[in-house]
């Protein structure tokens, strides 16, 4: 399928679906003094990561996608120096956001440097990672008191209609696959509006730093399906990103040692204290 029309198809019927489940639910379409964000939410989100990701994994592979992604944490931390100061990285979570970062440089620069292509098409997936930071933290500055079905199921019509004409442009020269239009209903159903559904109520809960740091889990899935079911053979750029980002996603959560080894730390700090006495 070509990569606007699947962006298209995957949008317009998780809409569907979406809107169904918030009418249904009771959610509150209320559009006053929210058009221009609900817009701009649904550009971010929506209009450009999805054709953008459809268009760069014709370049590069699954996992890799999955691992540029991770970078979201990190580019709303940036966003938010200027953009949010209550999301601000510091401490060890900045250190977990620099370090999960890091494994996904190692990873552009050890597997994909050399590559147009694949350059390219890491290009892309990160700018569609910059959409899904801005998306987030927009949706907390000015759509936070929404109701997040209603929020969702709107932007999802909105990035519909604005895709449409492009679509229309490149449409399937014959009829789709049955595999495909299976991951097609598995995409709409489960990847977009189940995901974002429960993702838009998690930014509301937690903001959107904490709640965009569930982007460090989807390389390990995706590295691990990639092998299996794709036969996809991950270079050392990606086993050094892998263990990077998870180092960063443990860090950048406020990880906390187990309860025995932070106590082994806290006498080892203690040491020098009882020598010098």
């Amino acid at each position: 399928m070509p990569p606007l029309f699947l962006a298209w198809s995957r949008i317009a019927l998780s809409a569907v679906v979406v809107v169904v489940i918030a009418w249904r639910g009771g959610a509150r379409f209320e559009l006053r003094g929210r058009v221009r964000w609900l817009l701009a939410f649904a550009i971010l989100e929506f209009a450009v990561p999805f054709p953008l990701i459809a268009t760069g994994e014709r370049h590069v592979a699954s996992s890799l996608t999955a691992i540029i992604i991770a970078a979201v944490p990190l580019i709303i931390a940036v966003l938010a120096l200027r953009f949010d100061h209550a999301e601000r990285a510091r401490g060890r979570r900045l250190v977990g956001l620099l370090v999960g970062f890091g494994g996904v440089v190692a990873l552009v620069g050890i597997d994909v440097a050399g590559n147009g292509r694949e350059l390219l098409g890491a290009g892309e997936v990160l700018l569609a990672a910059c959409g899904y930071a801005g998306g987030p933290m927009l949706m907390k500055s000015h759509l936070r008191d929404m109701d997040s079905r209603a929020m969702t199921a709107i932007a999802l019509v909105i990035a519909t209609v604005l895709l449409t004409p492009a679509a229309a442009f490149q449409l399937p020269t014959r009829a789709p696959s049955t595999a495909a239009i299976v991951s097609v209903v598995v995409l709409v159903l489960f990847c977009t509006a189940g995901a974002f559904l429960i993702y838009m109520y998690l930014v509301g809960e937690v903001g959107p730093g904490r709640a965009a740091v569930i982007t460090y889990v989807a390389p390990v899935l995706a590295l691990a399906l990639g092998i299996i079911v794709l036969g996809e053979h991950p270079g050392a750029g990606a086993v050094v990103g892998l263990l990077l980002i998870l180092a960063g996603s443990w860090l950048s959560t406020d990880g906390r040692l187990p309860p025995g080894l932070e106590r082994l730390l806290s006498r080892a700090r203690g040491a020098p204290a009882a020598i010098r006495s």
